[in-house]
């Protein structure tokens, strides 16, 4: 095992790789600017599950594992990112913001930009297969798992900095924030609802409160939310409500 490891480190794994290989690993090497360690990670993070085969025992390999480790990296590292950027912003607002960062929308164009489309035509070549709308957004975030599993979170955490932020306008998105209690108002006309915003409680003291709202739509209470002010807390009941009710945010 150390001795396929330090062969991997140096390099000499490559040269057993076939054409069609090294043309992988070097289009992997322009996005992530080293050569991969282990290739066969980064060809399940090209693996979209429409493209997965099953195994003897009905095991269907493709990259939704690796999605869901590179969506939890990817995560960390935006909020870390955050956290140190924006040090007197409140819970709402990182959150608020990390999740404007992280959407499907946002990282499939980012993948596509890195070049993730040409480098999946190199796998799937003649194959016929139908992906989502967020078909890059979801193996960019399996692309980050692969490198976390091949390079360590020290290597992944500067690819995310310093290659997929690169493409993230921070200071525009925080200032689109969502107005979701617009977007409530704006349903309940549409549909002949009527909305009220209830106080259920303040908890804490007169320095540090926290107000516990509640939404109602034609008397039924819809959502919850808690913020530092009212108007926070009627936010984050909104932002609730239109999960709920399916608004698109």
């Amino acid at each position: 095992m150390i001795r396929v490891n330090l062969f991997k480190r140096l390099g000499i794994h490559t040269l057993f790789f076939s054409s069609k290989d090294k043309r992988l690993a070097s289009s992997i090497k322009l996005i992530i600017g080293r050569k991969p360690l282990n290739l066969s990670l980064y060809r399940l993070a090209l693996t979209p599950s429409g493209l997965g085969e099953e195994t003897a025992k009905g095991f269907k390999i493709s990259n939704e594992r690796l999605e869901f480790l590179g969506d939890a990296i990817l995560g960390s590292v935006i909020a870390e990112h955050l956290f140190k950027k924006f040090p007197y912003r409140d819970e709402g607002f990182l959150t608020e913001t990390r999740s404007k960062l992280v959407n499907r929308e946002t990282l499939n164009e980012i993948g596509i930009k890195i070049g993730l489309k040409n480098t999946l035509e190199q796998v799937v070549s003649t194959r016929q297969f139908i992906g989502n709308k967020s078909l890059f957004g979801d193996i960019l975030e399996a692309f980050v798992g692969a490198v976390y599993l091949d390079r360590g979170y020290k290597f992944a955490q500067k690819l995310i900095l310093q290659r997929i932020l690169l493409h993230m306008n921070v200071e525009e998105m925080i200032s689109t924030v969502t107005n979701y209690k617009s977007k409530i108002i704006e349903w309940a006309q549409k549909e002949s609802k009527m909305v009220e915003y209830r106080v259920l409680r303040v908890n804490g003291n007169q320095r540090f409160k926290e107000f516990v709202v509640e939404l109602n739509i034609d008397g039924e209470a819809m959502a919850q939310g808690k913020g530092g002010t009212k108007k926070k807390a009627e936010q984050e009941a909104s932002k609730n409500a239109c999960e709920v009710l399916g608004i698109p945010i």
